[in-house]
């Protein structure tokens, strides 16, 4: 498809999420050529990003996960080379992948956030006032990690100050957030319009990065069960929420049920997994998409 020019799929990186990256960017590489694309792998911590331009590219497919690909950084350096690029632009993406600024601004648009506490590296806590606070049972995120990376539970003083010390690992400032109990859904959007909801259901105790990327067992739901007022409605709360950020082209919005039963907003995804377990492609072969087709309207949607 000539036009789109010569395309570079930005792949690996240096985060924590290189390795899933790469999967992504060779999987959307093999799909553009498929559909008579000039596709070529592009891996921004072997090349110099100004390569872009020597080599003649004229767009980019961003499959950079986590930070630096997925945080507004990629972005900007795109808009000031002038190469197009694909899904959200530079603030969205900013605030997207910092699940605390996130959720402040849900909150702000008086959309549904489980009750939380932001801790800072160095705090002094008292941490069973703490789980008091959030109802006794916790789920503790690095506030810019993507992929799970980080996460873990607490239920007691000795596990919340683990947990807190695994996740400022990652990042300085970390999320406490009160347990959900489920079910957790996952909303695919393309062209800012919402595709068909997944139901994940997993074996382990929330849906880690092993959950994701490598156990066998782990089901997808799509459709998710819901009823058709049920699935609208989570729908529109995606597409209202992914525009709340300034969202764009193509992203995923993933959300739990507390005890009962209300929807509660977990975080945003700007640049979601494109593998093959991924979800953005299951919801959009629910949609009648392949796998061709998405990567194709995805990098449609692609602007400078």
């Amino acid at each position: 498809m000539s036009e789109f020019g010569k395309v570079a799929v930005l792949l690996g990186g240096d985060s924590a999420e290189r390795e899933v990256s790469l999967r992504s960017g060779q999987a959307v590489v093999k799909a553009l050529r498929n559909a008579g694309i000039d596709a070529h792998a592009f891996d921004p911590a072997h090349n110099p990003l100004a390569e872009l331009k020597e080599q003649g590219f004229d767009r980019a497919f961003n499959v950079l996960h986590g930070r630096g690909g997925e945080d507004g950084t990629i972005q900007g350096a795109l808009h000031y080379l002038g190469v197009p690029y694909t899904g959200s632009g530079v603030l969205a993406c900013a605030l997207a992948m910092d699940k605390v600024k996130t959720k402040q601004i849900w909150q702000a648009s008086g959309l549904p956030v489980a009750p939380s506490v932001v801790v800072q590296k160095g705090q002094t806590l008292d941490y069973q006032m703490l789980l008091g606070e959030l109802g006794g049972k916790v789920m503790v995120k690095p506030a810019q990690e993507g992929s799970s990376i980080g996460m873990s539970s607490a239920a007691n003083a000795e596990q919340l100050e683990q947990a807190l010390a695994l996740a400022f690992e990652f990042d300085h400032e970390v999320l406490v957030e009160s347990w959900l109990t489920g079910p957790e859904y996952t909303v695919a959007l393309l062209g800012n319009k919402a595709l068909p909801v997944i139901r994940l259901e997993t074996t382990h105790e929330f849906y880690d990065y092993d959950a994701k990327y490598q156990a066998s067992d782990t089901q997808y739901h799509c459709p998710a069960g819901l009823h058709e007022v049920e699935e609208n409605a989570l729908r529109h709360l995606a597409e209202v929420a992914f525009a709340s950020l300034d969202g764009a082209g193509w992203g995923r919005i993933d959300v739990m049920c507390d005890k009962a039963g209300n929807y509660r907003l977990l975080e945003a995804n700007m640049v979601p997994g494109m593998t093959e377990k991924s979800l953005v492609p299951m919801a959009a072969k629910a949609a009648g998409m392949s796998f061709e087709q998405l990567v194709v309207a995805i990098l449609r949607h692609s602007e400078g």
